[in-house]
């Protein structure tokens, strides 16, 4: 079966936006190996629109390697993006989900291949809930950002992990890789 691997960004004080935390090329390397490896990624609506950007340094490379690298592997890997709103991804390796969640990530899982990639905290969310998230890889920034929507919030009942591998950024980000022991 195919893992499911929540990765995501967050600051000191629990935000997660990806407009926060400190891009340096070391992240973007770090996510660009990770976009590589893996074989599918998911987004809400609002994340995916987001990361529309990086369809913008297709057409015209900001020159900057770690980064037009990352707009590279991020327009390659496959995206399933969840919408009730969406008529069209407008990107041609996205297509909107056909499928609720539980069921369109069941049988992501049962097909052969690589990782499936979850980047929205919404859908990350609703994953923690339905206790199908594999590993977290969650990268924490040396930052606190203040306002903004915690990451953890609305998740039903306790969960624990093991922390399984650490990665240090010299910006002082780290990922912390966490595991679900499967207690409670």
């Amino acid at each position: 079966m195919r893992k499911v691997i929540a990765a995501i960004n967050m600051t000191l004080d629990g935000i997660c936006d990806h407009t926060a935390g400190i891009p340096d090329e070391d992240l973007h390397r770090h996510y660009t190996k990770l976009l590589a490896d893996s074989g599918v990624i998911l987004y809400g609506r609002t994340t995916y629109q987001l990361m529309q950007f990086w369809q913008t340094l297709l057409e015209k490379p900001s020159g900057k390697k770690s980064m037009d690298d990352f707009a590279l592997a991020i327009n390659k890997i496959p995206k399933v993006v969840f919408s009730q709103t969406l008529k069209d991804t407008e990107w041609d390796s996205a297509k909107l989900a056909t499928k609720a969640l539980e069921d369109e990530v069941s049988a992501l899982k049962r097909e052969s291949g690589a990782a499936i990639l979850v980047g929205s905290r919404s859908l990350i969310i609703q994953l923690i809930n339905l206790n199908l998230v594999d590993e977290f890889q969650i990268c924490i920034h040396p930052m606190l950002e203040g306002k903004g929507l915690q990451l953890f919030d609305k998740i039903n009942g306790r969960k624990i992990f093991r922390l399984s591998n650490t990665k240090i950024f010299d910006s002082g980000a780290i990922v912390l890789y966490y595991e679900p022991t499967g207690s409670n």
